[in-house]
């Protein structure tokens, strides 16, 4: 699988973002032909060679015509229309229509408005379709199936908009990145755009430090911006992750408990999978007056983080909770189905690169059918293990094995 790692270490824009992916290969004369098929006029697309601040980097420019800009303040249906009514391929309408309904849902709310009545004025609507989706079709001709970004550097300061003075991040950028890693660093001007943003929002699997990866190409895209010492530009890896392991940042939401009925865990850790959580589990405790206690320990993604503390806090007696992000390493995993006398049974399949680690049936598909079947659950075990061997999936590897 080929995967792309995006670097914001100077913030993301779309203009960035498609600049980066030419700069990676991604011809623009292909981009400006698949373009077409979004029958959208008054522009014209370029690229040129730059430098920032000591960085070669590929600019592309959209340049709206007279023509463009009679038609920049489209709303939400006007881009459902331009994009249903496009020749695009299905799978770029898909991400091109979520792209933007993120969009105007983040700008709606930052503006106190319905999603129907807001338009694109300050983003500029056809040079932000442009970049979307060229964006997408860059990615596409690149043949990249999966995408992670580093925290986002946002810039500081303000910037001057339509609707008047604004803090850097823009608001509606700020909304864009909930539940995204962000920081402010280097000179004061705004580096990451709502655009940009979005782009992240929607198309990144994960926002980690730099995976285990072997990168092929590499594309730099510059930012309008040129400061002084500071290389405003985006850098794309495009490449293959080892497929020893998985590298990701998950959020980590920890509380002591030592006042609550101990059957309100159940329902607790059960809304909490509901909800998102990878894991939830309960460690005894000696807290404050030798009282024991119970440590509830929830792991997320960074962006469920927030809807996971709201359970914590109201369907438990906790008065607080802290909260970390912490780098994880996986194996690859996956499910397999068998069959079994007793009926099907999920296995997970753990690997390690090309070899398989471990095999294990699912508990609870072997519970089911235990239940079905009126046998004990170790017999159904016994069972889909020898299911297991018949079928050549190796087996976890016993202690002091070879």
């Amino acid at each position: 699988m080929k995967k792309a790692y995006v670097d914001c270490f100077s913030g993301v824009s779309g203009d960035m973002f498609l600049g980066a992916l030419v700069d990676a290969g991604a011809p623009l004369r292909e981009i400006r032909r698949v373009l077409g098929k979004l029958r959208l006029k008054g522009y014209r697309l370029s690229e040129s060679r730059v430098t920032r601040a000591g960085l070669a980097a590929t600019k592309v420019a959209v340049d709206v015509t007279a023509k463009g800009r009679e038609h920049e303040a489209r709303g939400w249906k006007d881009i459902q229309n331009i994009i249903k009514e496009s020749l695009l391929p299905d799978g770029i309408k898909k991400q091109g229509y979520q792209t933007f309904k993120n969009l105007f849902e983040a700008e709606a709310k930052v503006h106190g408005r319905s999603l129907h009545t807001t338009h694109l004025h300050e983003l500029g609507c056809v040079d932000c379709l442009v970049d979307i989706f060229g964006t997408l079709i860059g990615l596409s001709f690149l043949g990249v199936e999966k995408l992670y970004a580093s925290p986002v550097n946002v810039g500081r300061g303000i910037t001057r908009t339509a609707h008047g003075v604004m803090p850097v991040p823009a608001p509606a950028t700020v909304e864009i990145l909930k539940g995204i890693p962000c920081y402010a660093s280097g000179p004061s001007f705004e580096l990451a755009t709502p655009t940009g943003a979005v782009l992240l929002r929607t198309l990144s699997s994960g926002f980690t430090s730099l995976p285990l990866f072997a990168a092929q190409t590499v594309g730099v895209g510059a930012g309008d911006a040129d400061p002084e010492n500071w290389p405003n530009v985006l850098r794309i890896m495009i490449g293959e992750e080892y497929a020893e392991m998985q590298n990701e940042t998950i959020a980590v939401i920890e509380t002591n408990i030592d006042d609550m009925n101990p059957q309100v865990y159940e329902h607790v850790m059960e809304k909490l999978f509901a909800h998102g959580a990878l894991d939830v589990f309960l460690t005894p405790v000696i807290m404050k007056k030798t009282r024991p206690g119970t440590l509830l320990t929830v792991l997320c993604r960074p962006q469920r983080k927030e809807a996971l503390v709201d359970i914590v806090l109201r369907e438990t007696t906790t008065i607080g909770v802290r909260f970390y992000e912490a780098d994880r390493v996986t194996m690859q995993r996956q499910f397999r189905r068998i069959r079994t006398r007793y009926g099907a049974v999920r296995i997970k399949v753990s690997s390690f690169g090309d070899r398989v680690i471990r095999s294990v049936p699912e508990y609870e598909d072997c519970r089911r059918l235990s239940q079905i079947a009126g046998v004990p659950l170790s017999e159904v075990v016994k069972e889909a293990s020898r299911a297991l061997l018949q079928d050549g999936m190796p087996q976890k590897k016993k202690a002091g094995g070879r």
